[in-house]
C-alpha cells in the first residue's frame, strides 16, 4: 500500500480522534490547573420597607458579581497548580483518617468514598460477567441448531435495552411495592427495605450490571467457540477427559484472548459507572467517580460550577482506568511477543 492510499484510509480516523478525544483531553488537563471565578465588587445597597407613617430605609454594603456593559458576569481565570487535585483528594484529611484507622472519616471524603465503590463495583462484576458470559455461550453452543437463533436473540435482550430503562426496571422491581420485593416479603413473612442501606443498593447495582453486560460477553465467547479445534476436543474425549477438563485445558486457553478483550472493555466501562447511580437515586448512600464529576459540574445555588475540580476528578478517573488496564495489556503484549 502506497503512502497516499494509507493516508486516505487513516487520515479521517486520526482527524476524528484528534477532534473528539485528544483536544478535549488536553483541554480538560489544562483546566484542572486553572480556576475561573466571577469578580465581586462591594456596593452600597439601600433596602426600604413600608412603615407606619414613612418608609424605613436601611443602607448596607453587599458583595455582588461585577457586570460588564452587556450585563454579563465578569470572570477571571487564575493558575492554581495542583490545588484542584488537593481539593478533590484532601490528602491531609485522608492520611489522618488512614493513620487513625478511621474508615468512617475516610468515607466522608467524597473522592475516597466514590473510589471505594467504583473499585468494588468494577472488580466484583468483572469475574461475574466473564463467568456468566462463558456459561451462556456454552449453553448456546450446545443448544439444538433449530432453536439456536431464538436463544441468541433472547440472550441479547438485556444488552439491547437502553441502560437507563434497564436500571429503572430493576429499581421498580425491588422498590417498596415492587413485584419481587412483595414476593420476598410474602416468602419471608417480614418487611424488606432494599433501598434503606448502602450495601443492598450496591448489590442491586452489581446485579443489574452483570445482567446487562453478560450477553455481550456471551456473544463474543460464542463466536470464539466456533473456532475451537474439534480434533483436540475429540482426542480429549477419546483419552477420557471430563467435560470440565476439556473446558479447562482446551476451551478456556483458546478463548483467553477474547476473555482479556472482554475484561478490558468491562474494566473501562464499569470504572465509569454512572447510570446505576442516577437510576437507583443512590446519591445519599453510594456515589461513583463519574457521578462525582457530574456533581462538580452541576451549578450550585449561586449558579457557579466547579469546573476545575471536575477536570481534576476526570483526570484522576482516567489515571485509574489506565492502572486497571496495565495487567491485561501486559498479558496481551507478552502473548503477542510469544506468538512471534
Amino acid at each position: 500500500m502506497n503512502y497516499r492510499t494509507f493516508a486516505a484510509f487513516v487520515g479521517p480516523s486520526v482527524f476524528m480522534m484528534l477532534l473528539f478525544i485528544a483536544f478535549p483531553l488536553i483541554s480538560v488537563f489544562k483546566q484542572s490547573f486553572y480556576v475561573t471565578q466571577p469578580i465581586y465588587e462591594t456596593v452600597e445597597k439601600e433596602t426600604c420597607t413600608p412603615g407606619f407613617l414613612t418608609q424605613t430605609c436601611v443602607t448596607e454594603m453587599v458583595s455582588q458579581p461585577k457586570l460588564d456593559e452587556h450585563g454579563e458576569v465578569i470572570t477571571q481565570t487564575q493558575y492554581v497548580g495542583l490545588q484542584s487535585y488537593r481539593n478533590v483528594l484532601e490528602p491531609e484529611r485522608a492520611w489522618r483518617a488512614i493513620s487513625d484507622g478511621s474508615w468512617h472519616v475516610l468515607s466522608t471524603i467524597n473522592f475516597w468514598k466514590a473510589l471505594r465503590f467504583t473499585l468494588t463495583f468494577t472488580l466484583i462484576t468483572l469475574p461475574l460477567v466473564v463467568g456468566c458470559g462463558l456459561g451462556i455461550a456454552i449453553l448456546i453452543n450446545n443448544a439444538a441448531r433449530s432453536i439456536r437463533g431464538p436463544v441468541i436473540f433472547v440472550s441479547l435482550l438485556p444488552f439491547i435495552i437502553t441502560p437507563v430503562i434497564g436500571v429503572l426496571s430493576i429499581n421498580w422491581l425491588f422498590r417498596g411495592d415492587g413485584i419481587l420485593t412483595a414476593m420476598m416479603e410474602w416468602w419471608l413473612n417480614r418487611d424488606i427495605a432494599l433501598f434503606a442501606q448502602a450495601w443492598t443498593i450496591e448489590l442491586l447495582m452489581m446485579l443489574y450490571r452483570v445482567w446487562h453486560v453478560a450477553p455481550f460477553a456471551a456473544i463474543v465467547f460464542y463466536a470464539g467457540l466456533q473456532t475451537v479445534n474439534q480434533d483436540s476436543l475429540e482426542s480429549a474425549v477419546i483419552d477420557g477427559a471430563t467435560r470440565w477438563q476439556r473446558l479447562k485445558y482446551i476451551v478456556i486457553p483458546h478463548l483467553m484472548p477474547l476473555i482479556i478483550f472482554v475484561s478490558m472493555i468491562h474494566l473501562m466501562d464499569s470504572y465509569r459507572v454512572f447510570e446505576e447511580i442516577v437510576g437507583f437515586s443512590s446519591q445519599g448512600y453510594v456515589i461513583s467517580l463519574q457521578w462525582l464529576t457530574f456533581d462538580y459540574l452541576t451549578p450550585d445555588q449561586a449558579g457557579n460550577r466547579s469546573i476545575s475540580r471536575a477536570s481534576a476528578n476526570s483526570m484522576l478517573t482516567m489515571i485509574g482506568v489506565v492502572i486497571l488496564l496495565i495487567l491485561p495489556l501486559r498479558r496481551t503484549w507478552r502473548d503477542h511477543k510469544g506468538g512471534h
